[in-house]
């Protein structure tokens, strides 16, 4: 078989929206458009269905896991903060799928690239809490998308992130310093077991994350490469780290499987 044979299978979790007092679940086109161009995988949208989908064998089917970024937030019941209006708003129905299938994924050493809301998500999901309103916050600056109707502008860059030395990000990226865009009113507030850090903003605000000790690619950021993400360097290398990873994983089940055929 060529190369191309073996395109990886990128799951991308769903978020639920209500249109005309109807449930949909929907994935952002620039984030499968991203995985089409940068990583040569095949974007496969999961549906936010929570326990009704077997998350071991959902991940075990995969050979990457990309959670995107979002309009709402991680429910403040799932890191011990009670609901106020500043944290909406939520959806009870993603959180209840991807939570779960972050921690598998780790566990079983798939590929994971979590973005925006999926960084917190995956601070959450290993006991990490979140701030609700960074902005508010007198010694952050306002990270909040903005207020303009070009999307060239709202994912623009905004300011430099800085990336821990010897770090996963500077060893992908060959740079200690970074200018990215920002488009997030919530952020990491206490990192999450077995998290470490790989970029901060000058405000100290939290912009990159790491699972310690992950079996493959495992990492968080907060700002959004998949934006055109041909056009950026520094995008690219992160989707084609992510994407090899994910392309290994693809032939090694694709090479376990033909051996179970020939069994």
């Amino acid at each position: 078989m060529t190369h191309s044979s073996y395109a990886p299978l990128i799951g991308v979790p769903a978020c639920v929206r209500e249109y005309d007092g109807k449930s949909f679940h929907t994935v952002g086109d620039k984030y499968v458009r991203a995985i089409s161009l940068a990583t040569g995988g095949l974007p496969v949208m999961l549906p936010s269905l929570g326990e009704l989908i077997d998350i071991p064998q959902a991940v075990a089917r995969l050979d990457g896991l990309l959670v995107t970024g979002s309009p709402s937030n991680v429910h403040p019941d799932h890191y011990g903060v009670a609901p106020t209006p500043e944290a909406e708003p939520h959806d009870i129905a993603r959180d209840a799928t991807t939570l779960p299938l972050i921690r598998e994924a780790v566990r079983q050493g798939l590929p994971l690239f979590a973005i925006c809301r999926g960084m917190q998500e995956l601070n959450v999901a290993f006991g990490g809490t979140l701030h609700a309103r960074v902005h508010e916050m007198p010694e952050k600056f306002d990270h909040r998308q903005p207020r303009h109707d070009d999307p060239d502008v709202q994912y623009g860059p905004r300011h430099p992130a800085h990336l821990v030395k010897d770090g996963l990000l500077e060893s992908l990226l060959g740079e200690s310093e970074i200018t990215i865009n920002s488009l997030h009113w919530q952020a990491v507030d206490r990192l999450g077991e077995g998290l470490s850090l790989e970029a901060l903003a000058h405000d100290d605000t939290v912009e990159a994350i790491k699972v310690d000790g992950a079996r493959d690619f495992a990492l968080g950021v907060q700002w959004h490469p998949e934006y055109k993400v041909m056009e950026n360097p520094q995008s690219v290398k992160l989707f084609e780290a992510f994407g090899k990873a994910a392309r290994t994983r693809a032939l090694a089940r694709a090479a376990g499987s033909l051996q179970a055929l020939s069994a």
